[in-house]
């Protein structure tokens, strides 16, 4: 089997923590040509990143507003909190969301027990035990078809996407296309199921796609498509 190349959309992304996760993530958003700003309250911590690194750097903290500012968070499209405390990574996320209103934010917790409450809030997470930093830049652009798996006939590709908030309270039958894309499965408040009719969209729900492999551009309109007033 292959993966599908994937290209993020993002423009300005804030890394808070630059730990082993944090610097291996800041490397891949660089080389997927992104505009990145790590932050670190350890001045030391910036030499995990080679020398070549094209990205800025600040000292401070990610819940802390003036730090935030000077890292450029106005202008941020996407926030990622991986530092080595659950909580910190948290009110970082939210601080970003509800302050700043930064649409993509994703924190890494330790205790995946949380998640659940995590996600109620509206704050994407990744676990510890199951972290990549695929799965974190995945959760920073939606936009983007992620693809787990294709055929190398190309003819059939199984993707997730991060559902688009115009979708909650839409019925997530109206994603099936005969003969051209497929719901499996749904990821919601932690927990992941097999894709059952009848289920209504929300927000923060992770969707998983069986797509026909000329069919992809169609699933972008129809995830984009906002319903106008009173239809779908």
């Amino acid at each position: 089997m292959v993966r599908a190349d994937r290209t993020l959309h993002l423009v300005n992304v804030i890394v808070v923590g630059c730990g082993r996760v944090g610097a291996e993530l800041a490397r891949s958003l660089t080389r997927a040509g992104q505009q990145v700003c790590v932050m670190d309250k350890n001045d030391g911590a910036f030499l995990r990143l080679e020398d070549g690194f094209e990205g800025r750097f600040v000292h401070g903290s990610g819940f802390d507003r003036d730090d935030l500012v000077a890292a450029g968070i106005a202008d941020a499209h996407a926030l990622a909190a991986v530092t080595a405390g659950d909580n910190t990574n948290i009110l970082t996320a939210r601080i970003a969301r509800e302050v700043f209103d930064v649409q993509h934010v994703v924190a890494r917790i330790y205790d995946p027990r949380r998640a659940v409450i995590y996600e109620r809030l509206g704050i994407p997470t990744v676990a510890t035990v199951t972290w990549t930093t695929d799965q974190v830049m995945r959760r920073l652009d939606p936009t983007s078809v992620a693809s787990e798996w294709a055929a190398v006939t190309g003819d059939v590709v199984l993707v997730e996407r991060a559902l688009p908030d115009h979708w909650a309270g839409r019925a997530l039958d109206d994603l099936m296309v005969s003969g051209r894309t497929a719901l499996s499965a749904i990821s919601r408040d932690a927990a992941t199921r097999v894709y059952t009719p009848g289920l209504v969209g929300q927000p923060g729900d992770i969707v998983y796609l069986t797509v026909r492999g000329d069919a992809l551009d169609d699933l972008n309109e129809l995830l984009a498509r906002v319903p106008v007033r009173g239809g779908h």
